[in-house]
Order: structure tokens, then sequence, then C-alpha cells
């Protein structure tokens, strides 16, 4: 017996982080449990509709590494008046923020099992804040399947 494919999609809107690295794994299933549970075998698409944050899947059980990470970022992405940057006009965080944005990326793909996502067991999905006055971020989460 053959099994249609299903969509489904939702924007989740995700409150003012902090600059660093913060595990959003359980504000995602919670706004997605509801379809996630419908699919036994699919993929998990979350896009991030901003340009001065980032996704990434990555340890989910010491903080440190969410602490390490941010640490690393700030010295790889260099800031401040001495920074080479042209694009300044939203501030000296912005330009840095793109270009870190741009070193994990916006969207993460992840498969289904079960009604479950499938990650590794120490794996959690981080939003990465990149700007010093954060503001609200979407994450339009997409589900398919079957």
């Amino acid at each position: 017996m053959a099994t249609s494919p299903k969509w489904a999609q939702k924007t989740i809107t995700l409150p003012p982080h902090k600059r660093g690295c913060h595990l959003v794994t359980s504000k995602i299933l919670k706004e997605i449990e509801n379809d996630l549970s419908g699919f036994n075998c699919g993929l998990a698409h979350l896009f991030l509709q901003h340009t001065s944050a980032s996704l990434t899947i990555n340890e989910n059980y010491d903080s440190d590494v969410r602490h390490d990470t941010e640490t690393f970022l700030n010295r790889v992405v260099p800031e401040g008046s001495s920074a080479p940057w042209k694009h300044t006009l939203e501030g000296p965080d912005d330009m840095p923020a793109h270009i870190k944005s741009s070193m994990f990326g916006c969207a993460l793909t992840i498969p289904i099992t079960n009604g479950k996502l499938n990650m590794g067991t120490w794996q959690g999905i981080w939003l990465c804040e990149h700007r010093d006055h954060p503001s609200s971020r979407r994450v339009v989460v997409t589900l398919n399947g079957i």
C-alpha cells in the first residue's frame, strides 16, 4: 500500500536572545510536535529569515561549547573601529554579524523518523545571535515525507 507524500509548514518566532549561541531545540519541537508526529519518514527543513543570526546543529549538553563557539567567532571576525569593514550603517556589530551568519548558514535539514527529529544523542539546534541588540527571529519549518 503506497503512502502519499505530505507537507506541513509553520513559521516560528523565537524571542530575542542576547548575543551568543543558544539551544532552541525544545522551542522548535514544541511548535512543530503536532505536525511532526504525523510523519514516519521525511525531512525537516529549518530556514532562518535573517542575515545577522544563524542556525547550526551542535552539542546540546555542555553549555561551555556554546560559550567557546562564541569566543571563537569573535576572535576570527574582527569588530570595532579597527575592523576593515565598509558596511557600518547599522552599527559596528552588523557586518561581523553578516559574516558569522554566512559561516554557519541560515538553513538546516534534519531527518524525521517515526514522528521525531532523528538527531544524535548530543545534538541540538542552536540559534546563534550575532548582534549586540537582538530582536526576535523567524524560522520557517517545512516538513515533508510520508
